[in-house]
C-alpha cells in the first residue's frame, strides 16, 4: 500500500487551488486539437466533490441553452491550466444533487459575503494566475527547446 500512496504524491499538482462545494467556479481546461492546443473555459456551479488523493474529483453543473450540462474534472489532471472562484457560495451539504431538480431562481445558492472573504478569494484568484502563467512559461520555454 505504501508503494500506491508514493505515486500519488508524486502525481498530485503541487498548485492546486482550494476550492469548496456550492462555489461559482471557471475552470479554464487545456484541449488539444491534432497539433493546436487552445484553452476553453466552463463556468458553472461546483455540485461535487468526490475521492481523495491524486484520484480527486469535481463536478461542475452549468445551464446551456435551457439544458443543464455537467462536467467532472480531475483536479490534479495537467490540462486544468487553473480554476478561478467567480462567486464563493454558501451551502450546508456536500453533495448539491438536488439542484439538478430545480429551476430558474429555485437553483441558485446563497453567496457569502463579507470582507475577509472578497479578500481571501482576490488572493487565492492571484495565486491561481501565477501558477498558470509560471506553467505557460514553462511549456512555451519546453516547445522552444523542442524546435531547437
Amino acid at each position: 500500500m505504501d508503494i500506491i500512496k508514493t505515486i500519488e504524491e508524486q502525481q498530485k499538482r503541487p498548485n492546486a487551488q482550494p476550492f469548496n462545494v456550492g462555489d461559482t467556479v471557471k475552470v479554464f481546461f487545456k484541449i488539444v486539437e491534432g497539433k493546436t492546443e487552445r484553452v476553453q473555459v466552463f463556468e458553472g456551479l461546483v455540485i461535487a466533490m468526490k475521492n481523495e488523493g491524486a484520484r480527486r474529483t469535481f463536478t461542475v453543473r452549468k445551464i446551456s441553452y435551457n439544458v443543464g450540462v455537467e462536467r467532472i474534472f480531475p483536479i490534479n489532471s495537467p490540462r486544468i491550466m487553473k480554476v478561478e472562484i467567480t462567486r464563493p457560495g454558501k451551502v450546508r451539504r456536500a453533495k448539491l444533487y438536488y439542484i439538478r431538480d430545480k429551476v430558474g431562481k429555485a437553483a441558485k445558492v446563497k453567496q457569502r459575503v463579507g470582507g475577509k472573504v472578497a479578500k481571501a478569494i482576490a488572493e487565492r484568484n492571484a495565486r491561481a494566475n501565477e501558477a498558470a502563467a509560471a506553467k505557460e512559461a514553462a511549456a512555451s520555454e519546453k516547445a522552444q527547446a523542442e524546435a531547437k
